[in-house]
């Protein structure tokens, strides 16, 4: 049991990392010359240096924001999942299942599908380039607090 609770604590703690690489890291939408992220966007300069500047008017800026607020209320569900999964460790009765825990993952989960989702749909139609390496650990985010989110659902609390 020991060694299964140790690989949930892993999982969860690899979740927490990529949701926060990805809404952090400025890699979402890549070209030759420009990197955007969630945030801001950075231009290559005429001497190799990166020049942050502001998202274009021309973003929806609704959605956005929805992007950028379901991305952070993903991370903040992941770590409060955390620290509840260990005060369950120590408060919940034996026998029982970590709900309230699958329930921060779940929350985390719809939150992020819903950030990368939305980004998926609004942003960079029509344009050359291709989805960088935040937008992809988004998705991934994605898979693994699914993955995450079910285990708490399905795991409990040792009864011997």
């Amino acid at each position: 049991m020991l060694v299964l609770l140790a690989a949930i604590f892993i999982l969860h703690i690899a979740c927490i990392c990529v949701l926060l690489a990805a809404t952090i890291h400025n890699a979402w939408w890549m070209t030759d010359t420009v990197s955007t992220d969630i945030w801001a966007r950075w231009t290559l300069g005429a001497s190799g240096n990166w020049n942050y500047t502001e998202i274009p008017n021309n973003y929806p800026t609704e959605y956005l924001q929805a992007v950028q607020a379901s991305s952070v209320l993903a991370c903040i569900f992941c770590i409060l999942g955390l620290f509840v999964f260990v005060a369950q460790l120590y408060t919940l009765p034996k026998g029982k299942r970590f709900l309230f825990t699958g329930a921060f993952q779940l929350l985390a989960w719809l939150c992020i599908m819903i950030a990368a989702s939305i980004y998926t749909d609004i942003f960079h139609k029509g344009e050359n380039g291709w989805y960088g390496a935040s937008f992809i650990l988004a998705w991934i985010g994605v898979c693994l607090t699914l993955i995450s989110c079910i285990t708490y659902f399905v795991l409990r609390k040792k009864t011997a």
